[in-house]
């Protein structure tokens, strides 16, 4: 089977409505049944689905989503976004831009922007539209600032890059930091143009503000102190040389539970299972996603596909900015229709050879992709932020997408700095 006729297939299955993970099942499982001597038969691809999921840097990813869960039952974000309130809340946009690091600082501590947008949406899209902000501009700051969940480490999709890749975990997570603060940068830019521009209801923010200050700074910043925590225990255990990705990820389960059953006593012993059960209902689909997209994966390998596509790449377009533009666009067109776990374990085997032939690091790399890629969390049809900001507030999809539009434009700015300038991206290493 020509390799054009596998992805025709694979996108005509997507056409019918048929879950991505049956789409890779079934396209990689096709060119076993119609030619008997390909090497890829069924008992291969049932080991290349078995060992997806087998694998002990994946089991880093149930980890920190779990993590993710109890930590957001444990309004960790709340305490979060208290402490940062009490010193910037009176400033300029200073509301907004508080959210963008309580986004950032809780995407440090789950590693996904669903879950980021979720557990910081639910608690700071009620108190900006009390405190005056208009609704859209509230429900698109969190929805575009949840895409640093995926970029601040530890990241869900770094693990599946590296992964795919062959690139070190920590290497990645390292990288991640000033890219992610880039960004969060360019955000707050936005937030005070528009502040300054539409104006703020300073006599709600002060009063608010006041009410935390009168609690003394001790009292918010011991309440804010388990949280604040969180974020370096998890980050420097990995850095720290104490505890790989993979048992990082496990710790942050264990400190979540001990910090919201014991110290801050928001979740019942009784609900434990529950707060398991909602996250599996959360990870299972992945799992599926991950075992499918490994076979898919190994039938592209045997068919030579990154090999073709690297030396037609290569041999069509002979400067190396031409071939990282073209890649760049087509990131952004692939983040806007497929979610970014799938997209990672099928684009990642076939653009490493070119990004080798052409001398760019593929950490650097692994960071330009994800970055890509988050921009299609907010970008529809597919845009999973949208639709989780949509459900946190009756918003359309498509409303949340249009007030999303100028921080969208920061994002991608963001995005072209980091490309042209790799040093954003290697500067820690």
């Amino acid at each position: 089977m020509p390799p054009i006729v596998l992805f025709l297939v694979f996108f005509a299955l997507l056409l019918l409505a048929l879950p991505i993970s049956m789409s890779m099942a079934i396209t990689a499982a096709l060119p076993g049944v119609l030619d008997s001597g390909f090497s890829a038969g069924s008992a291969v691809i049932l080991r290349s689905m078995i060992s997806g999921v087998n694998s002990f840097p994946m089991l880093a990813i149930p980890m920190f989503m779990l993590s993710g869960v109890i930590m957001a039952r444990g309004e960790i974000s709340k305490k979060l976004f208290d402490v940062f309130t009490y010193f910037a809340g009176k400033l300029t946009a200073g509301v907004p831009c508080i959210v963008i690091v309580t986004c950032l600082f809780y995407g440090a501590i789950s590693g996904s922007s669903p879950a980021t947008v979720a557990a910081v949406g639910s608690m700071t899209i009620p108190v900006m539209l009390n405190l005056g902000y208009e609704k859209g501009f509230t429900v698109s700051v969190i929805a575009v600032a949840g895409g640093l969940g995926c970029i601040i480490p530890p990241s869900i999709p770094f693990v599946l890059y590296c992964s795919a890749a062959g690139t070190s975990v920590s290497d990645l997570f390292l990288a991640g930091i000033v890219p992610g603060f880039v960004i969060a940068g360019c955000l707050m830019v936005y937030c005070v143009y528009y502040c300054r521009k539409n104006g703020e209801d300073k006599d709600r923010i002060y009063a608010a503000v006041e009410g935390l200050r009168k609690k003394g700074f001790w009292k918010v910043f011991r309440e804010s102190f388990w949280a604040l925590l969180t974020p370096v225990i998890i980050l420097g255990s990995i850095y720290g040389g104490i505890a790989s990705p993979t048992e990082a990820a496990t710790i942050s389960v264990f400190y979540a539970l001990f910090v919201g059953v014991f110290l801050y006593r928001t979740i019942p012993v009784r609900d434990i299972p529950k707060l398991f059960m909602e996250a599996l209902r959360s990870i299972g689909p992945i799992l599926f996603v991950l075992a499918a997209a490994t076979a898919f994966g190994r039938v592209i390998a045997l068919m030579n596909v990154p090999q073709i596509f690297s030396g037609w790449i290569t041999q069509t377009f002979h400067s190396k900015w031409v071939i990282v533009l073209i890649i760049n666009l087509f990131l952004l067109l692939v983040g806007m229709v497929m979610d970014a776990a799938p997209a990672i374990l099928i684009l990642t085997p076939i653009f490493v050879p070119i990004m080798e032939a052409i001398g760019v690091d593929l950490v650097h790399f692994g960071i330009i992709l994800v970055v890509n890629l988050a921009v299609g969390f907010v970008t529809p049809p597919v845009g999973i932020n949208l639709f989780v900001a949509s459900g946190l507030t009756g918003m359309s999809v498509v409303e949340i997408a249009k007030h999303a539009i100028p921080f969208l434009v920061l994002f991608l700015i963001a995005l072209i700095l980091i490309v042209i300038f790799p040093q954003l991206s290697l500067c820690l290493l």
